[in-house]
C-alpha cells in the first residue's frame, strides 16, 4: 500500500535519484555524494563527487528531452582527434543523458581574470594555441553551416527579444528597413569570410586553465559549425562577461592574425581580417543581447541581461566607423541608449 498523504515525487527529484544512482555505478563508488558544480545557461547541469581516494569527478546531466548529449560527444571526439584539449570522458550513458568526466577544477579563465588579470597575455596566447588547433580541423561534411538562415535567425533575436520584449520598442517602417539593410550587410560579410570550424562560444568562461600547462581545456563546444574564421577570435577578446581596453583587443587580434598566418590558416590580409572581426562582432553582440533578453523573459534567468551595457559599448566602438551600419547607430541612439540609461 502507498501513503496517500505523502507527496508524489517530482520529475526533478526522480532525475536527481537517477543521476546519483548512475554516478555511483559509473564511478564504482557506492557512497558517492554529488554537489552542484555549475549550471549552463541551457539545460545541462554539472555535479562534483569525491571518491574514496580523495579524487573528484564531474557528472554532466543533460536531460535527453531538453538537450541531447550526443552532439557534445561527437564534437568532443572531433576536437580531441585534432589535438584540442577537451574534458576526458570516464563513462557515458548517452540515452539517459549522463556523462562521468574528469574534474578540471573550479576555475575558468573568467574566474581567473576576475581575481587577477595580470597574466592575461600569456593565458590568451595559450587559448589562441587551442583555437588554432580547432580551426585547423576540417569540418565534417554534415556539420551545420553558419549559413544565411542561421545568421538571420540569430540577428532577429535582437529585434524580437531585446528591442521588443525587453525594451518594449515598437519599430516603425523606417527602423525595420534600416535594420534589414544592416542585417543584409552583416550576413553578406560573414558568408564572404574564409570558412573553418567554429566553436561559437570560444570565450573565457568556456576555457579551463590546467595546472600541468596542457591547456586550457575547451568546454561547451557542442554547437560547433562551419563558419567565418574571425568569429571565435573575436568572441575570445570581446567577451560576453569581461571587457578589455580596446587597445589590448586590437593587439591581441593582430597577434592572432599573425599566428594564424604562420599556422597556414586561410586568414585574409590584416586589414580585411580586422574589418571581418568588426562586422562579425556586431552580429555576435546583437545576437547575444537577444539571447540574454530571452533568458530573462522566457527562461527566468535574469542575471545575464545585466550585461547589456557591455554590448552597447562594444557596438559603440565599431558601428560609427562604417557608413553601412549607420541605420543601426541611429536605432541605438533613438531606442536603446535612452531606455538602458533609464533602467540603470
Amino acid at each position: 500500500m502507498t501513503d496517500a498523504s505523502a507527496p508524489a515525487s517530482s520529475p526533478t527529484d526522480a532525475r536527481a535519484d537517477d543521476r546519483l544512482t548512475w554516478a555511483r555505478a559509473a564511478s564504482g563508488e557506492p557512497d558517492l555524494a554529488l554537489d552542484r558544480a555549475s549550471m549552463d545557461a541551457g539545460f545541462r547541469s554539472y555535479w562534483r563527487g569525491a571518491k574514496a581516494d580523495g579524487r573528484t569527478v564531474i557528472v554532466m546531466d543533460s536531460p535527453p528531452d531538453k538537450e541531447d548529449v550526443r552532439p557534445w560527444l561527437r564534437i568532443r571526439a572531433l576536437l580531441e582527434t585534432g589535438g584540442v584539449r577537451v574534458p576526458r570522458v570516464l563513462a557515458e550513458d548517452a540515452e539517459r543523458g549522463f556523462l562521468l568526466l574528469e574534474d578540471l577544477g573550479h576555475r575558468t579563465y573568467l574566474h581567473v581574470f576576475e581575481a587577477d588579470a595580470r597574466d592575461a597575455d600569456a593565458m590568451l596566447d595559450a587559448a589562441v594555441a587551442q583555437l588554432l588547433k580547432l580551426q585547423a580541423i576540417a569540418p565534417p561534411n554534415d556539420l551545420p553551416a553558419y549559413d544565411e538562415a542561421l545568421l538571420t535567425r540569430e540577428l532577429r533575436l535582437f529585434d524580437e527579444w531585446f528591442l521588443g520584449t525587453n525594451l518594449g520598442v515598437a519599430l516603425d517602417c523606417g527602423d525595420l528597413e534600416g535594420l534589414d539593410r544592416v542585417y543584409r550587410a552583416l550576413i553578406d560579410a560573414a558568408l564572404a569570410q574564409p570558412q573553418v570550424l567554429v566553436h561559437r562560444d570560444f570565450m573565457p568562461r568556456n576555457l579551463m586553465p590546467l595546472a600541468d600547462g596542457d591547456g586550457p581545456a575547451v568546454l561547451d563546444f557542442q554547437d560547433a559549425v562551419r563558419g567565418p574564421i574571425a568569429y571565435d577570435a573575436l568572441s575570445l577578446f570581446k567577451d560576453a562577461f569581461w571587457s578589455w581596453p580596446p587597445e589590448r583587443v586590437d593587439a591581441w587580434l593582430d597577434r592572432y592574425h599573425a599566428r594564424a598566418l604562420d599556422a597556414g590558416l586561410p586568414v585574409p590580409s590584416r586589414e580585411r581580417f580586422r574589418r571581418d572581426a568588426d562586422w562579425i562582432g556586431v552580429q555576435r553582440h546583437l545576437k547575444v543581447m537577444g539571447i540574454f533578453a530571452r533568458l530573462n523573459h522566457r527562461d527566468g534567468k535574469p542575471k545575464y541581461i545585466a550585461d547589456a551595457p557591455r554590448f552597447l559599448a562594444y557596438l559603440d566602438d565599431v558601428v560609427p566607423r562604417y557608413s553601412e551600419l549607420a541605420p543601426l547607430a541611429a536605432l541605438l541612439d533613438r531606442h536603446v541608449r535612452p531606455r538602458l540609461t533609464a533602467h540603470a
